[in-house]
């Protein structure tokens, strides 16, 4: 059977909040992407985070860190690579920011 493309993740997190998007399940490998949408006018940052195993947050884990991102815009981080119990963690500094998280799940 072929693994599928899909949504593996969707959030728009409080504001100033490091939140969850998405954790690799047990005895899975993804491949994917993370888009950034900012749905209002106003510039605005976000920050994404590759938690190994799941580990606490740490600087290290850190694929973009307050970036920019211009109202009505959309960004996009590609060729993620994760294991089995990974976390994607997002932030962003207002909470105009949906974050979506698409790829495929490997078992």
């Amino acid at each position: 059977m072929a693994d599928t493309l899909k949504v593996v993740g969707q959030s728009n997190p409080l504001a100033a909040t490091l939140t969850d998007l998405y954790t690799v399940p047990a005895s899975t490998n993804f491949a994917g992407a993370v888009f950034i949408s900012n749905r209002s006018a106003v510039l605005t940052t976000f920050r994404i985070a590759v938690a190994p195993a799941g580990a606490a947050d740490a600087l290290q884990h850190y694929i973009a860190y307050d970036v920019s991102i211009d109202g009505n815009e959309t960004a996009s981080f590609t060729g993620l690579a994760l294991t089995a119990t990974d976390k994607i963690r997002v932030y962003a500094t207002l909470a105009t920011l949906s974050f979506t998280a698409t790829g495929v799940e490997v078992t």
